[in-house]
């Protein structure tokens, strides 16, 4: 079972690049954020040809989550239960057996700034929402843009990048908080390696300079962890014309 995050940084405007990697790829679930698109314009038609259920919120121009899946989906909600919902921000599935909560976490904007607190808070409320709804012996996977680089080893330049809203020692320690909960970085359990990034900004031709930061995650509970056979990011969709700014993290799981 190959279970893939995709920030797609619009999904309208990536269409043709998602689309070319799913016919290739064939994964057996794909979540995506930072779609971008309102309910009403989501591209249906085009995910019915190419073969995938699919379930979506979203907004217009900005955030916005969806999953698509080769089989069936249950049980979908979208958001937390008390406000701000941020409906367009989360979206859970269940999915052969398994859980899948997608999700994309705000950005922060700068470490002074309301935006930021609002991340820390969001991160406090999302292990709330872990510790009602489920226990860490479930299959459950946490998957998105989390935009947290964990560790040292999830950036190109810890010392220059120290600070950042994406690699802060608060936002670090709040996304820690919920993992503690029962989850394991899937990706960390198969690689080791400095120099393995999900994103790369546009500007200073950072991707050919591998000047990156590993924001793209997929945890997993111990059931599935221990299931996971591989793990592992696949740049070829970065390297498309008119990419997203992100590409594809996959996980593999013998379930």
């Amino acid at each position: 079972m190959k279970v893939v995050s995709f920030n797609v940084n619009s999904l309208r405007a990536r269409l043709a690049v998602v689309l070319g990697w799913l016919s290739e790829f064939q994964p057996d679930v794909l979540c995506t954020q930072e779609t971008k698109v309102q309910d009403v314009d989501f591209p249906t038609d085009a995910f019915d040809e190419a073969g995938y259920k699919y379930v979506f919120k979203g907004q217009k121009s900005y955030n916005g989550v969806a999953t698509f899946s080769k089989g069936q989906t249950s049980n979908v909600a979208s958001g937390f239960a008390d406000e701000p919902k941020d409906e367009a921000r989360l979206i859970k599935t269940e999915i052969n057996g398994i859980v899948i909560v997608n999700s994309y976490v705000p950005q922060g904007y700068s470490p002074e700034s309301e935006k930021f607190e609002y991340k820390l808070n969001w991160f406090k409320r999302l292990g709330e929402y872990f510790k009602k709804n489920f226990e860490p012996t479930d299959p459950v996977l946490w998957v998105g843009d989390f935009n947290v680089a964990p560790k040292p080893i999830d950036v190109y330049d810890p010392a220059a990048l120290s600070g950042h809203v994406c690699f802060h020692p608060e936002a670090q320690k709040a996304m820690k908080e919920v993992m503690a909960w029962g989850f394991i970085d899937v990706f960390r359990k198969h690689c080791s390696e400095a120099g393995q990034y999900t994103f790369w900004d546009y500007r200073l031709n950072s991707f050919k300079r591998n000047l990156g930061w590993r924001l793209d995650h997929i945890m997993a509970t111990q059931p599935l962890a221990k299931k996971s056979t591989d793990c592992y990011i696949d740049k070829k969709p970065r390297l498309a014309e008119k990419p997203s700014d992100h590409t594809p993290i996959v996980a593999e799981f013998d379930w």
